[in-house]
């Protein structure tokens, strides 16, 4: 069993920073790059919280999730978690 039932700080880090690479993921792209399991809570917590433009489309038989940003979002107006400061300032400077 996991040692916690939360996403942690690589994770999140983990979906910030594909996200504004321009990358469509989903819970198998998290599953096998940042060991991680919990991007449909992540992705709410982006949205929710911090008014991240994702949309969604859902794929297949099974209705499986892919997650990106809007076409139209200013990744320089974003608020960022605490854990994800670092891309805050590689969008400042324009390298993201």
């Amino acid at each position: 069993m996991a040692k916690h039932w939360h996403s942690n700080h690589s994770q999140r880090y983990w979906t910030a920073l594909a996200l504004l690479e321009g990358r469509k993921i989903c819970h198998m792209d998290e599953i096998n790059e940042a060991k991680g399991w919990r991007l449909g809570a992540i992705i709410h917590v982006l949205r929710k919280t911090y008014n991240w433009p994702i949309e969604v489309e859902y794929v297949g038989a099974e209705n499986i999730a892919h997650y990106w940003l809007s076409k139209y979002c200013d990744k320089t107006k974003l608020k960022f978690p605490r854990s994800c400061k670092e891309l805050a300032e590689l969008v400042k400077g324009g390298k993201l």
